[in-house]
């Protein structure tokens, strides 16, 4: 079964002040947006259900994703929030595990001003608490926090963390570096992984290419798959490392979806 490893979905009417993040700038994604709104999407891609992803950061948003997979039998699984950083953390992943839905938990570093978060006292002690549990933490990124995150990694090598966004690069400027470099030495530890998705939100929104991000691409699957012979491309690799997600509900800006979909390259579809 093909899974889409990163969805979100939000009930904006009755919540808009929830959405602190959605600006201006993302006015288009003030609507609801329900696993209704894509199935028809995950049909025509071939997809058998997907992950849901936070949006907010408040144990509520948990409680509705888990909620919400539970009602739903697209949902396969709920990667969550919790304030990992508050002294009592395990009581809350006391209850929210107790769900078969849930994967995993995430952080948003990535709104961090302080770009050594990740490694911070506070937060590693909560990311450690993850392990028992057997839950994913998924690293909310930019590249001036993958240095913190590669300290974070090193003091939890039990622990499983997936990188989202591919950390984020910037794609509208062509920047690959340092973030390619500092991305290959994450990439060293084999108990990270990385997922394909929110790639669009990075680039130039009204007249990005399929072609813009092939080198990031490309870069992940170098990095991520380490071939031993000459490097020809991530479509010619078995990525074991590499998780798929589409992203949609966060894809609604101006024209993305429709720009994605008849893009008219294999891995535009994220």
């Amino acid at each position: 079964m093909h899974i889409d490893a990163h969805q979100h979905f939000w009930n904006y009417s009755a919540n808009p002040s929830d959405y602190v993040w959605m600006t201006e700038r993302y006015a288009s994604l003030r609507r609801n947006y329900a696993p209704a709104d894509l199935r028809p999407l995950l049909e025509e891609s071939g997809f058998g259900g997907s992950v849901a992803i936070q949006a907010r950061e408040m144990h509520c948003e948990t409680d509705y994703l888990l909620d919400l997979a539970s009602q739903e039998p697209s949902i396969l699984g709920v990667v969550g929030w919790v304030d990992l950083c508050d002294p009592d953390a395990e009581r809350h992943l006391d209850r929210f595990s107790a769900s078969p839905w849930l994967k995993g938990f995430r952080m948003l570093v990535h709104d961090r001003a302080d770009t050594g978060f990740a490694a911070s006292e506070a937060h590693v002690r909560g990311v450690k608490l993850l392990e028992a549990y057997g839950l994913t933490y998924d690293l909310l990124i930019r590249p001036q926090h993958i240095d913190a995150a590669i300290q974070l990694v090193d003091l939890c090598p039990g622990q499983r963390f997936v990188v989202d966004h591919l950390a984020k690069p910037d794609i509208k400027a062509g920047v690959l570096e340092p973030w390619r470099s500092r991305l290959l030495e994450l990439a060293r530890r084999p108990h990270v992984f990385c997922k394909l998705s929110g790639m669009v939100t990075e680039a130039d929104w009204d007249a990005w290419r399929p072609q813009d991000l092939h080198p990031y691409l490309d870069c992940a699957g170098g990095v991520w798959c380490r071939p031993s012979d000459d490097w020809v491309g991530l479509a010619s690799l078995d990525v074991r490392g590499i998780l798929w997600g589409n992203d949609e509900g966060g894809r609604r800006l101006d024209h993305q979806a429709q720009r994605r979909r008849a893009g008219g390259h294999p891995r535009s579809h994220l």
